[in-house]
């Protein structure tokens, strides 16, 4: 990956911090929520987005008739955010090198 391909799934805060706590395992809405501070319709929009692009999917159930969304990082979604790591590592190395 270089500068100039970084997928807009990452240049945002939300979705950024969405998929980084994502990579450590699924999440419920409910989680994630808590975790971003996000508004319900923010964090539904960035979901719908990410899935949309292929980095997460969505999995909707219902328990004691109360809707729960659970959402996972997709094996693309991991690659790509590995490689936007590695290329952010790359660059703190170059600039440290210098």
């Amino acid at each position: 990956m270089e500068l100039h391909e970084i997928p807009e799934a990452f240049q945002s805060k939300l979705r950024l911090v969405i998929i980084s706590m994502l990579i450590t395992g699924d999440k419920t809405f409910s989680e994630l929520k808590s975790i971003t501070k996000a508004t319900d319709g923010n964090l539904s929009v960035q979901l719908t987005k990410l899935e949309e692009w292929g980095y997460v999917s969505i999995t909707k159930t219902f328990v004691l008739k109360k809707s729960h969304t659970v959402a996972a990082l997709t094996e693309r979604g991991k690659c790509d955010f590995e490689a936007y790591v590695k290329l952010l590592s790359d660059l703190i190395t170059v600039k440290e090198g210098e």
